[in-house]
């Protein structure tokens, strides 16, 4: 798929290949033609690839982030001509927009930590628009994984850079950072069963330097048993059946 897109996105997107591949293989196995509704997923390649795969696909986003000022249509028609429904909309500010029981999954991946009100609201109407038993996959980075805690008593650590804070007229970077009790804490609000932390380790993965993008994998492989030191972690749980 990162192959339909114009040349010049291509080697960002390809980077994003094996996480994105995991996203997807996470739903499809929930659901392998359920339908499906990703939140802020912008022009990435994750819903794309679930249409691919042959899932029913929507698309929610607002797409005002830094990376979607230009060329946004155009890197959209991937996602049309792929059969992704795309919705325009502040879903912490608007809602979903989705039908009561009308949805399998629902996920979000890397949005949450940019949003500026709490989303508490939001998630009790991701509860209404999943059907009974159906899975909501939250997936955010960790502010306490391993590299922060070695890194932030050394000085360095900050969410996001001056520039993007100071330097724009709106700020869209990282509000919030959750950790796993954060993530555990939503489940217990939502009332998700059957709920499972997952962890992985995706941002050495694209590093400058050559040697953490070696040690990289071999890191991921033994923390994965460990979350709480996972620099990428997931909520997957379930709406109760009888609700």
């Amino acid at each position: 798929m990162a192959t339909h897109y114009p040349p010049e996105w291509r080697a960002a997107l390809e980077h994003e290949v094996e996480r994105q591949t995991f996203h997807i293989g996470l739903v499809s196995g929930l659901v392998p033609a359920g339908a499906v509704a990703d939140i802020g997923g912008g022009t990435g390649l994750f819903s794309v690839g679930c249409a691919a795969a042959g899932m029913s696909v929507t698309l929610i986003d607002d797409f005002a982030d830094p990376g979607n000022e230009t060329r946004t249509d155009e890197l959209l028609d991937v996602h049309r001509g792929g059969g992704v429904k795309i919705e325009v909309r502040d879903v912490v500010r608007d809602g979903l927009g989705l039908a009561p029981g009308s949805m399998d999954v629902i996920t979000t991946f890397d949005s949450m930590e940019h949003w500026h009100s709490s989303p508490k609201r939001l998630f009790a109407e991701v509860t209404t628009a999943l059907r009974p038993g159906g899975w909501f996959l939250l997936g955010v980075p960790n502010c306490v994984n391993l590299r922060k805690r070695v890194t932030v008593p050394l000085g360095r650590g900050k969410w996001s850079s001056m520039a993007d804070w100071y330097e724009r007229p709106h700020f869209r970077g990282h509000v919030r950072e959750p950790d796993v009790d954060d993530l555990r804490y939503i489940a217990r609000d939502m009332k998700l069963t059957s709920v499972r932390i997952i962890g992985r380790n995706w941002l050495g993965r694209g590093h400058a330097h050559p040697l953490v993008r070696a040690l990289t994998p071999v890191v991921d492989r033994v923390l994965r048993s460990r979350p709480t030191l996972c620099s990428d972690i997931y909520l997957l749980g379930r709406r109760p059946l009888d609700h």
